[in-house]
């Protein structure tokens, strides 16, 4: 045995010793290789599995005893020593009986001598999400994972993967291709599938769950960034038409599968409200419609990667789904606000307590994000626990049965499919809050999540949606067809700002920023619902093109910029090189857009294209 790997066996079980039932695991797998050398397999059992049992005892009973840890590691050590003497006779000796659990008996084993069992796919399948020892495959193995389950940093939804393979459910996030994790997996291997089961090393196609198999049917005019999960942006013509996105065409932000909820039966979902002392309650939705007064709201829901698309090209290269426009959307929200909900838990909101600084919200797909309480307990923040979008039901893309509706805030906040509601003193601990959502320096390639705080309250922001070239006043026998002379250019799009400020002004260029004009704020009053300002301001803008656009003098093309200011005076970059981040977050800097001025006047409104 050379040194290095003696070295790594070494340290390998002194790690396992502070985990007994994978050190166990260990053990056995361990003294099977050494079937040939009886007494580095004896001195090894005896010594190791008393370790092993005592802290089996100890997890149980209170605190682990140091002094096993390094004899379990002397153990290897002299494990080590053993098998590489020469092998000499020596008398039989009754191996040390194992009272510990064991897997269930396999069905088979194909012969390979690596002292793993093999088991049938629908052995795997009995230990599923409701087992009390789920298991997983990955590849060709198997593992046990019930010790991991409450480690696992997603949480629990690594259970949807239980009685199956993980892979499909491992592909969602890239984090899970990286060696450490398969290294963390290794620990809990129980076993390999059965080679009838396998196709070129892995289980059988048809074995093989798509975690995204229930996930709605959506709309065939959304522009899918990624089919699983679902991606999607509202299309130009749809951000223009009307003020109220219509919920077939709403943007669609999933980070994994749609939870399956009985449709016919939403109001038996249930939300459990925790207090900061512990104390917990649980609500149904019928109970948060017959028991609490129903509020409408309209607002803005905006993804912090919409336009990341911009930054990509107009600056460099960002991580991400690479959105244009489409990242945002309009809606009526119809449901309770959270502040009436938690005082009727039991939350004091005149003084909730120094523990009361946030509100976490998880999902039943297991996502999870919070906020800082204020908005929550200000009676102007219009939080909602919503069930109604544009007067129908949530659809199941955007939370049924209901979601939580944070207005004037990042749309990740904004949590689908509400199951648990957690008043605390920090902030939610899912990579989505912890690990993402932020924005960094132009100069900060390498990220400390711990550095900034994560994005709650939007930016002001604009975007061009549609433009159209059309024909204006009397044109002469000797004028060209589309000339600039009888020419001008309409131009659509929106303007939003977050926190409940208003969108003050647009300006608007279409030489280049060499000029500006103001555009004209479309009234949409009498569909807003809220105690502020929580939508977008459509506008519109019409101007006769100047006559260096003419296309005589071959200038024929021109760039439109927009740019948003909302009521605090606050107003958009120039650029987005001076915003840049890795991950291409809040790109909000004016939005450019060419304009071909030599194409022929249409009758019809063309998507705005950069």
């Amino acid at each position: 045995m050379s040194v290095p790997i003696a070295r790594r066996l070494g340290q390998e079980l002194l790690r396992l010793a502070k985990r007994p039932d994978p050190a166990h695991r260990c053990l056995q797998n361990l003294t099977h290789r050494q079937s040939n050398n009886s007494r580095a397999s004896l001195i090894t059992s005896q010594i190791f599995s008393r370790s092993a049992s005592s802290l089996t005892r100890d997890a149980h009973h209170g605190p682990r005893r140091p002094p096993y840890l390094p004899l379990a590691a002397a153990a290897s050590l002299l494990t080590i020593c053993l098998a590489v003497l020469p092998t000499f006779a020596q008398p039989s000796v009754e191996e040390p009986r194992d009272d510990s659990p064991s897997p269930p008996a396999p069905t088979s084993n194909d012969g390979a001598d690596d002292g793993l069992p093999r088991y049938r796919l629908a052995e795997v399948k009995e230990h599923g999400p409701n087992s009390e020892r789920p298991w997983v495959v990955y590849e060709d193995k198997v593992y046990d994972i019930t010790d991991w389950v409450p480690a696992h940093p997603g949480g629990e939804v690594i259970l949807r993967a239980a009685g199956g393979t993980i892979e499909p459910y491992w592909d969602i996030f890239s984090i899970h291709k990286s060696a450490y994790v398969r290294e963390i997996l290794e620990q809990y291997v129980v076993g390999r599938v059965h080679p009838d089961d396998l196709k070129d090393g892995r289980p059988l196609q048809d074995s093989i769950e798509d975690p995204f198999m229930n996930d709605p049917a959506r709309d065939g005019r959304l522009r899918k960034l990624t089919e699983k999960p679902c991606n999607a942006e509202t299309p130009s013509d749809e951000l223009a038409n009307s003020f109220l996105t219509p919920n077939d065409v709403f943007y669609v932000r999933n980070h994994m599968w749609v939870p399956v909820v009985e449709e016919t039966d939403p109001d038996n979902h249930t939300i459990t409200i925790e207090l900061p002392d512990g104390e917990s309650k649980t609500y149904s939705v019928k109970d948060l419609k017959t028991r609490f007064k129903q509020h409408v709201v309209t607002a803005v829901l905006q993804c912090s990667g919409n336009r990341r698309d911009h930054m990509t090209r107009h600056a460099k290269k960002t991580n991400g789904l690479q959105w244009t426009v489409g990242a945002i959307s309009c809606a009526k929200w119809e449901g309770v606000r959270l502040r009436d909900v938690l005082a009727d838990a039991g939350l004091d909101l005149e003084d909730p307590g120094e523990d009361a600084q946030h509100v976490q919200f998880s999902g039943l797909e297991a996502y999870g994000a919070s906020i800082p309480i204020a908005p929550v307990l200000d009676p102007l923040g219009d939080v909602l626990l919503a069930f109604k979008m544009n007067d129908s039901p949530i659809p199941r893309d955007h939370g049924f049965p209901v979601r939580a509706i944070v207005p004037g805030h990042v749309a990740a906040r904004c949590v689908k499919w509400v199951k648990k509601i957690v008043v605390c003193d920090d902030e939610s601990d899912t990579t989505w809050q912890r690990r993402d959502y932020k924005c960094f320096g132009p100069n900060e390639v390498q990220q400390d999540w711990d550095k900034y705080k994560a994005i709650q309250i939007m930016p002001v922001t604009s975007a061009i949606t549609r433009t159209k070239l059309k024909s204006v006043g009397g044109q002469s026998d000797g004028d060209a067809a589309g000339s600039a002379n009888g020419l001008a250019v309409q131009v659509e799009g929106y303007a939003y700002s977050g926190g409940g400020r208003e969108i003050q002004r647009v300006d608007i260029s279409i030489d280049g920023g060499e000029t500006w004009d103001q555009a004209q704020l479309l009234d949409d009053t009498q569909l807003q619902k809220g105690s502020k300002a929580w939508c977008w301001k459509r506008w519109k803008y019409e101007a006769k093109l100047p006559e260096a656009l003419s296309g005589l003098d071959g200038k024929s093309k021109s760039t439109l910029l927009v740019k948003a200011t909302d009521d605090a005076y606050n107003t958009q970059p120039d650029t987005h090189g001076t915003i840049y981040n890795l991950r291409g977050n809040l790109a909000t800097a004016w939005h450019r857009v060419d304009l071909d001025c030599s194409a022929a006047p249409n009758d019809a409104a063309s998507t705005a294209k950069e």
